[in-house]
């Protein structure tokens, strides 16, 4: 029996009639064209459809869709835009921390969780905080710079991760 829902997806309110077993991954792929986050494993463990869910990150493949109402669900096109990339994008891109892509929206994310969580983050706790996130081309030397690039930009004042 549907249910009618308002989700609030990078600071816009969908009002959504959804069945009470709709995933949150498919309501935002199929439902409301946010494609940029992506199935992966569909069993939790490989980070790809990462979200954030109130500032925390989240699988999008395991969560209700009906269970995210009333909280704020960001997801990779919530942050940055083409024209003006979010720092943690600037800095996969600058530190080339991607090859096919599939995995950075998850990635970026999982980097904003953790920097916004640990603004100074040592490599080992870069390397722990993005546990739980999978890439199968790049490998993670490239990913761990790029967090810490963007820790510095934004401890340089030069970069705001509220963007």
């Amino acid at each position: 029996m549907k249910r009618s829902v308002t989700l609030r997806v990078n600071g816009e309110d969908h009002c959504l009639e959804l069945e009470p077993n709709e995933l949150l991954l498919d309501v935002l792929r199929d439902r409301l064209g946010l494609t940029g986050t992506k199935e992966g494993c569909s069993i939790g463990v490989c980070g790809t459809c990462t979200v954030l869910i109130d500032g925390r990150r989240a699988s999008a493949c395991l969560t209700l869709a009906v269970t995210a109402e009333g909280k704020e669900i960001t997801t990779i096109e919530g942050i940055g835009a083409a024209e003006e990339l979010d720092p943690i994008q600037q800095a996969f891109v600058d530190q080339g921390a991607f090859q096919c892509g599939y995995c950075t929206p998850g990635m970026v994310l999982a980097a904003r969780e953790l920097l916004e969580l640990n603004p100074n983050p040592t490599e080992e706790e870069i390397k722990r905080g993005m546990d739980g996130n999978l890439c199968r081309c790049t490998g993670y030397y490239k990913i761990v710079r790029a967090v810490r690039k963007a820790a510095g930009t934004r401890r340089a004042g030069s970069g705001d991760l509220d963007r």
